[in-house]
């Protein structure tokens, strides 16, 4: 077997419609497709993370908290690659969003950051 890419990252989220304005108007991520589940009084978000990615964003009622930040078992965080750190930072810092102090991966010699979604999922910032 061969894996060729990811192809989505499923997220649950507590308020839909804030989530939906952070990955959508903030994050500028693309509408691919909306459904609300009416047997599961769900919405189904489906956001297009440049040409080979996707972000699937889930409401479900009274789902529980993250147990931890972000040291949790399971998915720790999730990265976007972008081209300008700085520019990035200013950006979410204009849109009203704490960005953690840029880092330095001396393994890989790229800088990165960290801000939180509003249910506090951890968002890496890494350089290209």
């Amino acid at each position: 077997m061969k894996f060729n890419k990811i192809h989505h990252v499923a997220i649950i989220c507590s308020d839909y419609e804030k989530s939906k304005d952070f990955y959508v108007n903030v994050l500028g991520l693309e509408v691919i497709s909306e459904v609300f589940r009416e047997d599961r009084r769900s919405y189904k978000l489906d956001l297009a993370v440049g040409n080979h990615c996707q972000i699937e964003l889930f409401s479900f009622l009274n789902s529980p908290e993250r147990l931890s930040y972000p040291e949790a078992a399971g998915l720790r965080h999730l990265a976007f690659e972008v081209e300008n750190l700085p520019f990035s930072i200013n950006y979410l810092k204009a849109n009203g969003l704490t960005v953690e102090p840029i880092r330095y991966d001396p393994l890989t010699k790229k800088h990165f950051t960290f801000f939180a979604d509003p249910d506090g999922l951890p968002i890496e910032l890494y350089e290209a």
